[in-house]
This record gives C-alpha cells, sequence and structure tokens, in this order.
C-alpha cells in the first residue's frame, strides 16, 4: 500500500507536492550550510580574566532595569479590541550590605528585604479598535497616550521628567550632521515628512497634531485588524533604555552624582541595542554616554559601567555550541575566561553574512558583546556600554575596547549564579518587579475590561 494511503477525511496531496516539488529541493540545495573547520583551541584563544590589569573596584550598589507586556481583549463593542500593560521597573541593590549578611550564619529575611528598594513605570497603551475620547483612531489614540506617558513619568521628585530625557535624545538627533530619512506624517490625508520639533505641535502642510514622541514612530507598528503585541514589545524595550538615560541624567543633576557613579553597576535586561522603529535613538545613547562618562571622568576619576545580560538568541546558543565537546560534554570553553568576538567572527559564524561592507549592529548598538565563562563555570553572553569610535570599532577586539573590563568580569563572577540561569541576582529581582503574573494580570484586565462596558 502506498505511504499516501487514502484515509477517510484526510488528504495526504499537499505533502505529496512539498516531497516532489523540485524549487523546494532547489533551494534546500542553495541555502548555505556552515561547515566544521578546524576546533578551535579555546584555551588559548579566550583571554584568561587573570591575564587583564587587576582591579579591586567592589561597588556598594547595583541599579538593574528589566520590562514586561502583557496584552488584553476588552469590551468595546467593535471586534478585537484590545490594551497592552506594559511595566519598566528598576531595582535599587545594596550588594555591600548583601555582602555583609551572607558572612552570618543566619541571614534574617527581614533584614535582606531591606537591601532592595524597587520603582517601577506602570502604562496602559491601547491597541487594536481601543479609541480614546476626543481621538479619531487607535492609532492617534496611542500617540496621544504615549505622550502623556512620557510626560508624566519622572524617578525623582523635582527631577526631568522621561518626556525631557527623550527630547534630548531627539534633539541629537535634529543636531546630528547625518541625514536620515524622515518617516512620513502620522496623519492619514498627509503626505508631508514629519516635522521633529518638541512638546506638542502642528505639521506645517495638513495643520494636525504633533508630538515629540511621533518620531519614535511606535504607532506604525500597530495592527488595524489583529493583536499588537510587536508594537507593545517594541514600546516596552524603548521605554526600559530610555529609563537607563533617565537614571543616568537625573543622577547626574545630583550634587553627589558623579561621585555615585564611582560606586555604581548598572545593569539591563537584554543587549545595548534599539531595534525597530526607534532604532535612531541608539545613536543619541551613545553620544549622550559618551558626554556623560566624559563628565564622570573629569568630577569623579571613574568611567560608567553598564551591562546588559543576554538569556536567550542566537549569541547564547552559539555560546553553548562553543562550549559544548564532540563527546556531547560540556568545557571545551575554559572557565574564568572571556571571548571578545569581531564583525567578521561574528558575520561567519553567527549571523551569516558574506557582505564585506556589512558591519553588525553598526546602526542600533551602544556597546559591545563579549561571551564570558565565570570561574564557576557558567556561561554568560552579556554587553558593555561603550563611550567613543575606538570602543565601538568592531572590526577590532582588544580588552581596552571593552570599558572596565576586568571590572565587568569580577562582578559577573559574584553575580552570576545557576539559579538564575543565563542572567544576573541583579536582573532576577528587576524581572520579578517587572513580571507581570498572568494569574494577577487577568482580573485587572477584566476589572477594565468591566469599567469599560458599564461606562458605555
Amino acid at each position: 500500500m502506498s505511504e499516501f494511503s487514502h484515509t477517510p477525511g484526510v488528504s495526504y496531496e499537499p505533502l505529496r507536492r512539498i516531497l516532489s516539488n523540485e524549487r523546494i529541493k532547489n533551494i534546500q540545495e542553495r541555502i548555505k550550510v556552515r561547515h566544521n573547520e578546524e576546533p578551535i583551541s579555546w584555551d588559548t584563544v579566550a583571554i584568561g580574566s587573570s591575564d587583564l590589569d587587576d582591579s579591586n573596584w567592589v561597588p556598594s550598589l547595583l541599579i538593574a532595569i528589566d520590562g514586561d507586556y502583557s496584552v488584553s481583549k476588552i469590551e468595546t463593542g467593535f471586534p478585537g479590541s484590545e490594551i497592552g500593560y506594559v511595566t519598566v521597573s528598576s531595582v535599587i541593590i545594596l550588594i555591600d550590605k548583601i555582602r555583609q549578611l551572607e558572612k552570618q550564619e543566619f541571614i534574617d529575611p527581614r533584614e535582606f528585604r531591606k537591601t532592595e528598594s524597587a520603582s517601577s513605570l506602570d502604562s496602559v497603551f491601547v491597541g487594536c479598535n481601543a479609541v480614546l475620547d476626543g481621538e479619531v483612531s487607535a492609532e492617534s489614540s496611542l500617540r496621544r497616550t504615549l505622550y502623556e506617558e512620557f510626560s508624566s513619568q519622572r524617578i525623582s521628585d523635582g527631577g526631568e521628567t522621561l518626556l525631557a530625557t527623550y527630547e534630548e535624545m531627539l534633539r541629537i538627533r535634529i543636531a546630528s550632521s547625518e541625514k536620515t530619512r524622515l518617516p512620513k506624517c502620522p496623519h492619514d490625508t498627509c503626505d508631508a515628512d514629519l516635522k521633529l520639533d518638541f512638546g506638542e505641535y502642528q505639521c506645517d502642510h495638513c495643520n494636525g497634531k504633533l508630538y515629540s514622541t511621533d518620531a519614535l514612530r511606535l504607532h506604525e507598528l500597530m495592527n488595524p485588524s489583529g493583536t499588537s503585541g510587536e508594537m507593545f514589545g517594541q514600546i516596552k524595550e524603548a521605554l526600559k533604555k530610555l529609563r537607563l538615560i533617565h537614571i543616568l541624567r537625573t543622577l547626574e543633576q545630583r550634587e553627589d552624582g558623579y561621585r555615585l557613579f564611582r560606586e555604581l553597576a548598572f545593569f539591563i535586561e537584554g543587549s545595548l541595542t534599539v531595534f525597530s522603529a526607534p532604532s535612531w535613538l541608539a545613536k543619541s545613547f551613545r553620544v549622550e554616554l559618551a558626554r556623560i562618562n566624559a563628565e564622570a571622568k573629569k568630577q569623579a576619576s571613574c568611567q560608567l559601567l553598564i551591562l546588559g545580560i543576554e538569556r536567550s538568541g542566537n549569541f547564547v546558543n552559539h555560546f553553548a555550541e562553543l562550549d559544548t565537546k564532540k563527546d556531547g560534554a560540556s568545557g571545551n570553553f575554559p572557565s574564568h575566561s572571556v571571548f571578545l568576538p569581531t564583525n567578521k567572527y561574528i558575520c561567519k559564524n553567527i549571523v551569516l553574512n558574506d557582505d564585506p561592507q556589512f558591519i553588525y549592529l553598526k546602526d542600533t548598538a551602544f556597546g559591545r558583546k563579549f561571551l564570558y565563562k565565570t570561574k564557576h563555570g557558567l556561561r554568560v553572553v552579556a554587553s558593555v556600554a561603550s563611550f567613543n569610535e575606538y570602543q565601538s570599532n568592531v572590526e577590532t577586539a582588544f580588552p581596552e575596547q571593552f570599558p572596565r573590563l576586568k571590572d565587568c568580569l569580577n562582578l559577573l563572577d559574584e553575580l552570576v549564579s545557576t539559579r538564575y540561569g543565563n542572567s544576573a541576582m541583579p536582573l532576577a529581582s528587576a524581572h520579578s518587579e517587572a513580571a507581570i503574573p498572568l494569574n494577577l494580570g487577568k482580573p485587572i484586565f477584566d476589572n477594565i475590561s468591566k469599567e469599560i462596558r458599564e461606562r458605555s
């Protein structure tokens, strides 16, 4: 009997067509496959932590940033109506206090809880078919909500708002000599380019209301006929990265701000990149971080230490492969060692691109990636913020191009454990603060939906 025998109610014709399709066979044969070359001796290629210039720096404070989002359907009488709940948390950890407590035979949980202080930015944004009073569409409603949220958020009484931080990034973009293509005006009836400006203003061509936050182009990611999970995810990522700059600028404005930078290390979940519609922020971040770092060196003889930690993705998978021996056991990559990949290595082994002019993350990154295996044998894919063109030049990968590399590795040795899974203790705390528990999030959204329904 044929393998495509006639089973009642089941048609195997699509499978037969796929298996016999010459075009599918042809594309399979044309796809490039990375062939294993001579095995690399990582004991000689990786840099031992002990080979780097020694450092006695020990931070007393850690600040970690993470975010989460959840999407829920709401009842408005229109199909597919939804809202997104986005939260971004920052946790201050008194790491010096934790070190003292760890010396005790028994740690009082009440005392341990005092070592962390959390702050969260919680926002609700509209999605498909959710239109605010006074607005004409879900997209215009989202644009207005973004601007209002940025205007109302600040981490310090008397400090600048998140909007002021963002508009400084926009000011850097406008002042840049590099000409970038402008998006279109967000109003459907207007074909003019978006005029970049600050606050609320009007389009010169259609007189429609514009906001400075329109330059983020996050409204362009809205799905008009379905869920906008990608949009809410990108809003979360943009807010996370802006929160980092917002905290730095707020601390800088304190009388003892630069002294605090000597005691601080910053952690952020994920890579030091900005993708999708607001990717232009990455270049502004590079300029702003360079400015703040230069002032920190001048005022307090210190440099910033900003680490991004990736928990998943191509680099995490690649590092796991590097560390796997032929017999399947781990341990191929030496512990207490770091690998600093160049653009050539990345394009050849991780993110395949044969274009000799291609530079990985050229326009979207504000830091450099490195692979580190801690002294306890745990793998970490991390990024450290860059502050000048030499450090950002991925054609080479010298330790000097990775600011405070020894301090980074010492911190990871202290803070990474099997408990956190490809992450570090500060980010675990930030994630716990930012995470929206599904069993709690549903009643929250049910209540919101109920209030909307009763109001109509």
